[in-house]
């Protein structure tokens, strides 16, 4: 943000314009709102300037960028239907509704038409109209009509629509051009850049996606055009080298090469199969995870798939989560031999969540205050029906496993718990090789009914976790609205190989469901006390966890990841019983060995096991042979030739043990 400089030649009241000269300014904040930059002000208190290069800052160039997009798909299409056009992360996108879907030679004739109307120069003027004038202007858009009347709050429930209509007054932005003649207009909140010259050259289309209008599958499927928008070439070109770089690292891809998962159409969308070796390397996820839940006070409990509704009544999912659920299946009808109902059948749901389940352990039972903090956990399969355009590989599907941990707590033990289980889960993602982190205060919405409970222990729940987060030392990074419906959390997000960013652990404070499960303790003081409940998930769920994992290391695990560790190439078939003998030692001391006796040559062998990424690869020819020794490759290319063969094991198991990233020869020296 710029501080208010006010030129001494400007008198109030004044625009931004006059009081921003600089050209990196393209909104105003004034008293917390964004503004067009031709908004006039008459005090400079609580008056901000807003920078293309700030967050705010870059949705605005973006939401700007998009509108250039429609008025372009409009001229090539002239009957083209328009629907929203919000930004998103690094960019943004546009709905149209069209008869036939956009092709490659359209998205070109769009791109021409975008150039043309930036080096128009065309300015965005704001108009405020009645529901009635809006109406008459957009008559021949019935999406916009629809979002007329979602004016008032409406908006909030349909994904991008709050760009286009808010709660007090409607607008339109104009494309006006230098003569004064409108060129386009849309329904829209704003703000916008000053003119479409700012959008510059550092903007580019990337892909059409289908969408279901409003997000729901019951409505029209539109064309969905995505793009990005930067403030300069050179930033529009670096992000263009990380989209390579990360499609070069999407886990979809990597996991077909590399043998992991599939989802096998028979079983249905969003549902993952792990193949032998990503099955392996999940277990290894899971088995270090239950080893620290171990060592730092946590019991495993299980709890079955599905249970009876009453659950989720009790536990508020029903009644705040019920679209995110499977529909109930409805069980334990009793019909008589004549058709007649004695006894009504029950519904039952899939779980999407584990915490009412642990609630019953924790309820099945006296308990005393000698037993908090009580740690319970599991590694509980849930199941959430997500809408199928949100699928994504394994970061979005609807059957996961999460790790869940549910702690139970006195009053007084909130704040040391807190700090317990945040130290406990950057630690262990460290011990996964993610080291770059910063934390998100996720907190509730004024006057949105979503949340519930009493807002004094929001407010005390609230303090706490800011307390705990600050006191990490790690940047803290306000969510205003993003918290659960029970109560507010923290975010642990961490950085991968790339500089993405990747919402990892949560802790979530809870005073809410002790209380609709009536939990109890018996204090020291003989009296009934209410715990406080922490909700813990390290991983979010294994799934999409792995797929962070293969993507941040690109396929190359470190060793005690890596599915097959070690590989044994002979120099030719003689050599294949010694290397035999050292996989065998190898395989003892539990190490994932094996030798190649295929029938190719060595240096096909060599490409075939770094292609998949083996991190480890032993050779062996008559010289290692007569003289005891082994000789690595590495996945880089280097090697180290004549290790003794006892050496070698044991470079190996500590490489394991240590949990070691082995690239080069350097690595394992």
């Amino acid at each position: 943000m710029t501080d208010v400089i006010a030129p001494a030649d400007v008198a109030l009241p004044a625009d931004g314009f006059a009081l921003f000269p600089d050209r990196s300014v393209v909104a105003l904040r004034v008293h917390g709102e964004l503004k067009d930059l031709s908004t006039t002000v008459d005090d400079l208190d609580g008056v901000e300037a807003v920078t293309i290069d700030s967050p705010d800052g870059l949705s605005i160039l973006r939401h700007s960028t998009a509108h250039v997009l429609a008025q372009a798909v409009q001229r090539v299409r002239p009957q083209a239907n328009l629907g929203i056009g919000p930004p998103v992360t690094d960019g943004f996108y546009y709905d149209f509704g069209v008869d036939d879907p956009f092709t490659p030679e359209d998205l070109k004739a769009i791109k021409k038409e975008m150039e043309r109307i930036v080096r128009e120069g065309q300015r965005f003027v704001r108009r405020v109209v009645t529901d009635d004038e809006a109406r008459a202007e957009l008559a021949d858009e019935p999406f916009k009509l629809e979002l007329i009347g979602l004016k008032g709050g409406g908006a909030e429930s349909t994904e991008g629509a709050s760009v286009e209509v808010g709660a007090d007054e409607l607008t339109i932005y104009d494309n006006v051009r230098k003569d004064g003649e409108v060129a386009w207009k849309d329904l829209c909140r704003g703000p916008h850049v000053p003119g479409t010259r700012m959008i510059g050259n550092g903007w580019d289309l990337t892909r059409v996606a289908g969408a279901y209008w409003r997000g729901s599958e019951k409505n029209p499927q539109l064309q969905r055009i995505y793009g990005t928008a930067w403030p300069t070439k050179d930033e529009l070109r670096a992000y263009q080298h990380r989209l390579e770089e990360a499609a070069k690292r999407d886990h979809r891809k990597l996991g077909k090469e590399l043998d992991l998962f599939s989802f096998p159409e028979e079983i249905g969308p969003g549902l993952s199969v792990f193949h032998p070796k990503g099955g392996i390397i999940r277990y290894e996820i899971e088995r270090y995870m239950r080893e620290r839940l171990l060592a730092n006070g946590y019991e495993v409990v299980n709890t079955p798939h599905i249970t009876k509704g009453d659950l989720f009544m009790t536990s508020g999912h029903l009644q705040w989560y019920a679209d995110g659920m499977y529909p109930p299946m409805v069980l334990d009808e009793v019909v008589d031999a004549d058709g007649h109902v004695s006894r009504e059948g029950q519904e039952y749901y899939l779980k999407p969540m584990n915490c009412p389940f642990h609630n019953l352990i924790f309820r099945s039972r006296g308990r005393s205050y000698r037993e908090l903090p009580l740690r319970l956990s599991e590694f509980g399969s849930v199941y959430r029906y997500e809408k199928s355009g949100t699928l994504a590989g394994l970061t979005r599907v609807r059957g996961m496993t999460q790790d869940d941990t549910h702690i139970y707590v006195t009053a007084e033990q909130v704040k040391g718990e807190l700090e317990h289980s945040l130290e406990f889960v950057l630690q262990t993602l460290r011990d996964y090789g993610l080291n770059d982190f910063y934390l998100e205060l996720s907190t509730k919405e004024e006057g949105n009914p979503k949340f519930i409970g009493d807002d004094r222990l929001w407010a005390e729940a609230t303090e706490t976790l800011r307390q705990v987060a600050e006191g990490s030392g790690l940047e803290l990074v306000p969510d205003p609205g993003g918290a659960a419906f029970y109560g507010p959390k923290i975010s642990v997000q961490a950085r991968d190989a790339i500089g993405r960013t990747w919402q990892m652990s949560t802790i979530q404070l809870d005073f809410n469901q002790p209380e609709r499960f009536e939990l109890e303790y018996t204090g020291p003081d003989g009296e009934k006390h209410r715990p406080v409940m922490i909700h813990r998930a390290l991983f979010g769920s294994i799934e999409r966890f792995f797929a962070i994992l293969l993507e941040h290391y690109a396929g190359a695990f470190p060793v005690w990841l890596a599915p097959v560790q070690v590989v044994g190439i002979p120099v030719a078939e003689e050599y294949g019983p010694y290397l035999d003998e050292i996989v065998a030692r190898l395989r003892a001391r539990g190490i994932r060995a094996e030798v190649d006796h295929s029938d190719d040559r060595m240096p096909k062998k060599i490409r075939t096991h770094t292609t998949q990424k083996v991190p480890l690869q032993l050779i062996a020819g008559e010289q290692d042979r007569s003289g005891g020794t082994v000789s690595f490759r590495f996945r880089d290319g280097s090697q180290t030739n004549g290790i003794a063969v006892d050496e070698a094991i044991e470079k190996i198991v500590a490489a394991v043990a240590s949990r070691a990233l082995i690239s080069t020869a350097e690595d394992l020296a």
